[in-house]
C-alpha cells in the first residue's frame, strides 16, 4: 500500500507540535504584534511562467484580491507558486488533497483575468497543472502533481510562496499511523535538501519574525542575537521542514543574512552584515598598516632562491621584472602585505623579507613547505633483440656423355659446342658440360657448400652426378641494459653510441667541379625519462627508448659506402608500481619462406625428379622487448 501524500486527515492546524512553552511565548507576542509595523517586503525573482496580471484599476482601489500569479521551477527540482496580492492581509491556507495542494484564500478575489489554468509540465517538477478560479467571496488554486511529494509555503508582506519538493526517499511502507507518516515525511524533507536538523511544524498568519526566530533558537538548541534592525511580520505554514531550512526560508523571505560563532549565531540584513565584515578588513588593514616591518633572511637548501622568488612574487601574474629584485609590483602579491618587499640573492641562494611579523611568519612558513628535497627514481631499462634463423638449400648437378661410331655418330654431352667439336675432330674425347646444373646455396650462406659426387667412366660413356646440401641454424640475443637516477619530475637521459661518417656530394653541374662532404649520423642507445612519484606510491613515466644500429653499408661507386641503420624506437607513458617491471613494447617478426627450381615435367617424376629440381627453405625469427623497471629513492622529509 502506497503511502498517501497527505500526513492527517485531520485540519492542517492540528499539525502544530511546537511545545506549550512556545505556543505560550507565540501568542503573547502576537497580542502585542498588532502595534509593530511590518517591514516592506522584498520582491521575489522573475517568475520563469507568469499568468498574467489583475487590472491596475481594481488593485489601486477595493478589496483585497490576488494581483499576481506567477509559476518556476526552484532548486532540487521544486516547484515553487507565488502568489502576490494587491495589498496586506491575505490569509492563505494550504491543505493536501490526494494528490492535488489546493490553496484557499478566503479573504482575496480573484480577478477574471486569471481564472485561467495554468499547464506546468515543461517544468519538469512535481507540479502538472494549476487551476485558480473563485470560490464564493475569495479563491481557490489547485495545483495537481504527479509522484511523491512534500509541500511547505511561507508568507511575507503581500507575497505567498508554496514550494512543491519531490520526495527522494520512501516512507514507511506499510503503516497509516500518524507517527510512521510523519517521521517519513521528515526523512524526505531532510534527504531532499540536504538539511540536518530537526523537523519542526510552524503555522502563524502575521507573526513578527523576531519570534519566528526565537521559536527556531528553542528548537535548535542555538543562541540567536537578532540585531535591532530585524523588524517586520512574517506569515509561515511549514510541516515537518529541518529547522535550518526554515531558518533559511526566514531569513530569505525577510533579506536576513547570519553569521555564526561556535552555538552563536547573529541575524541581522544583509548590507548591515556586509557593511560590519567591511569595516571589520578595514580595521585590520589599518592596524597592520602601523606595524613595524621587520626583516627575516631564509636560507634555501633544496631549490633555488630566484625560483621561489619568481613563483612567489608572480602568484597573481606579477612580480619583480628579474630574481634579485623587488618593486611596486609586488603591492598586489597575495602572500605579501602592500608594504612588503621580498629579495633574492642569487649568489648565497637567499630569501630576505621584509614586512610584517604575521606575513613574515607565514612566508617563512610556506618557504619552508617548498623548499625540501624531492624523491628520486632509479629507472633500469632492459632492451632484448632475440634473433632465430633456419635456412636449408637442396640440390644436385649430374652430367651425361657419351659417343657411338658407326654409320653414324651419335653424341651426347652437356652442350652443343663440345658435341660439334668432337663430331668435327679427329680425337674421339667424350665431351664435357653438365646436363643439370642446380647446386645448393639459395638460402644459405656458406662459403663451402658440402657434396658428393659420383663419377662412371666406359670407353664411350661417362656420367657425372653431384649432390648438395646445406642447412644453417642460428640463434642470438642482443641485451642492452641502460640506468639511470633522476629527481621527481624532473627529466633525465642516458646515451650511448657513436657517429657513423659518410660522404656526400656537393655541385657538379654548369661547369663546377663536384665537391664531397663528410657528415655523421648518430646511431645512439638512448634512454630518456620524466618520472612523476604518485601519493599512492607508483610511479608515473614518461618515456622514449631509442636503439640504432648499422645494419650494413652501401658501396656508391666513386663516392664511398653509406650506412644503412636498423632504427628500434618507443615514445609511451605508462603507470608502474614501485619495483615493478613492466614491458613496455614488443615487435614480432617471423619470416617464412621456400623455393622450388626444377626441370619441367623431369623435376616432377618421382624420387628421379629430385635430380632436376633444387629446393631451399627459410625461416627467419626476430623479436623485440623492451622492459621497465622503477625503484623510488626516497629521500624527502616526512
Amino acid at each position: 500500500m502506497t503511502a498517501s501524500n497527505a500526513h492527517s486527515p485531520l485540519p492542517f492546524r492540528r499539525l502544530a507540535t511546537t511545545r506549550v512553552c512556545s505556543l505560550g511565548l507565540a501568542i503573547g507576542l502576537l497580542a502585542a504584534a498588532g502595534s509593530v509595523t511590518a517591514a516592506t517586503a522584498i520582491p521575489s525573482p522573475a517568475s520563469a511562467a507568469v499568468v498574467g496580471n489583475a487590472d491596475p484599476a481594481r488593485q489601486a482601489v477595493g478589496a483585497l484580491e490576488i494581483s499576481k500569479i506567477d509559476f518556476k521551477r526552484g532548486d532540487d527540482g521544486a516547484g515553487r507558486l507565488i502568489l502576490r496580492f494587491n495589498g496586506k492581509g491575505a490569509m492563505p491556507d494550504l491543505r493536501n488533497q490526494g494528490s492535488s495542494v489546493i490553496v484557499d484564500v478566503g479573504n482575496a478575489a480573484l480577478p477574471a483575468a486569471l481564472q485561467r489554468p495554468l499547464n506546468v509540465v515543461d517544468f519538469a517538477t512535481p507540479v502538472q497543472r494549476v487551476d485558480a478560479h473563485s470560490a464564493g467571496a475569495g479563491s481557490q488554486l489547485v495545483l495537481s502533481t504527479n509522484g511523491a511529494f512534500e509541500s511547505l509555503a511561507y508568507q511575507t508582506g503581500d507575497e505567498y510562496v508554496v514550494e512543491i519538493v519531490p520526495r527522494t526517499a520512501q516512507s514507511a511502507v506499510g503503516s497509516t499511523s500518524p507517527a510512521a507518516i510523519a517521521g517519513g515525511s521528515a526523512k524526505v524533507a531532510t534527504a531532499a535538501r540536504a538539511y540536518s536538523g530537526r523537523p519542526v511544524t510552524f503555522n502563524f498568519q502575521d507573526v513578527p519574525v523576531r519570534t519566528v526566530l526565537q521559536l527556531i533558537a528553542e528548537e535548535s538548541n542555538l543562541n540567536i542575537v537578532a540585531s535591532d534592525t530585524v523588524q517586520g511580520n512574517v506569515t509561515l505554514r511549514l510541516v515537518n521542514v529541518p529547522w535550518d531550512q526554515a531558518l533559511e526560508i526566514v531569513l530569505r523571505a525577510k533579506g536576513l543574512d547570519q553569521r555564526r560563532d561556535g552555538g552563536v549565531v547573529w541575524v541581522a540584513p544583509q548590507p548591515e552584515l556586509a557593511k560590519f565584515e567591511q569595516d571589520k578588513e578595514d580595521a585590520r588593514i589599518a592596524i597592520d598598516n602601523r606595524v613595524d616591518l621587520i626583516t627575516d633572511y631564509v636560507q634555501i637548501n633544496y631549490h633555488s632562491a630566484s625560483a621561489i622568488f619568481k613563483a612567489l612574487t608572480e602568484a597573481k601574474g606579477i612580480g619583480g621584472s628579474s630574481g634579485g629584485g623587488s618593486g611596486s609590483s609586488q603591492q598586489e602579491n597575495g602572500f605579501l602585505s602592500p608594504r612588503g618587499r621580498l629579495v633574492a640573492d642569487e649568489r648565497t641562494n637567499t630569501l630576505m623579507i621584509s614586512d610584517i611579523p604575521k606575513k613574515v611568519a607565514q612566508m617563512r612558513e610556506l618557504i619552508n613547505v617548498i623548499d625540501r628535497p624531492v624523491d628520486q627514481v632509479l629507472i633500469e631499462g632492459r632492451i632484448v633483440i632475440a634473433t632465430d634463423t633456419f635456412a636449408r638449400d637442396l640440390g644436385a648437378r649430374f652430367g651425361v656423355a657419351g659417343t657411338r661410331t658407326g654409320d653414324r655418330t651419335q653424341i651426347i654431352g652437356g652442350n652443343i659446342e663440345d658435341n660439334v667439336n668432337i663430331g668435327n675432330g679427329d680425337d674421339r674425347v667424350l665431351p664435357g658440360g653438365l646436363n643439370v646444373n642446380m647446386p645448393a646455396g639459395s638460402f644459405t650462406s656458406g662459403g663451402v657448400i658440402p657434396s658428393l659426387a659420383y663419377t662412371l667412366l666406359g670407353r664411350n660413356f661417362n656420367l657425372d652426378l653431384e649432390l648438395s646440401a646445406l642447412q644453417e641454424e642460428g640463434r642470438g640475443e642482443v641485451i642492452s641494459n641502460p640506468r639511470i637516477i633522476t629527481a621527481n619530475q624532473r627529466e633525465g637521459y642516458i646515451r650511448q653510441g657513436k657517429e657513423i661518417g659518410y660522404v656526400t656530394i656537393t655541385g657538379g653541374t654548369a661547369g663546377q667541379a663536384a665537391t664531397p662532404n663528410v657528415q655523421f649520423k648518430d646511431v645512439l642507445l638512448e634512454l630518456k625519462v620524466t618520472p612523476t612519484i604518485t601519493n599512492d606510491g607508483r610511479v608515473f613515466l614518461n618515456l622514449n627508448v631509442k636503439k640504432d644500429e648499422v645494419e650494413r653499408y652501401i658501396e656508391l661507386a666513386d663516392y664511398g659506402t653509406v650506412p644503412e641503420i636498423s632504427k628500434r624506437e618507443i615514445n609511451t607513458a605508462v603507470l608502474v608500481e614501485d619495483g615493478q617491471t613492466v614491458v613496455i613494447g614488443g615487435v614480432y617478426e617471423f619470416t617464412d619462406r621456400s623455393s622450388v627450381a626444377k626441370v619441367p615435367f623431369l623435376g616432377d617424376i618421382p624420387f628421379l625428379g629430385n635430380l632436376f629440381k633444387k629446393k631451399g627453405r627459410l625461416k627467419d625469427k626476430a623479436e623485440l622487448l623492451i622492459f621497465i623497471t622503477p625503484k623510488i629513492l626516497t629521500v624527502a622529509k616526512r
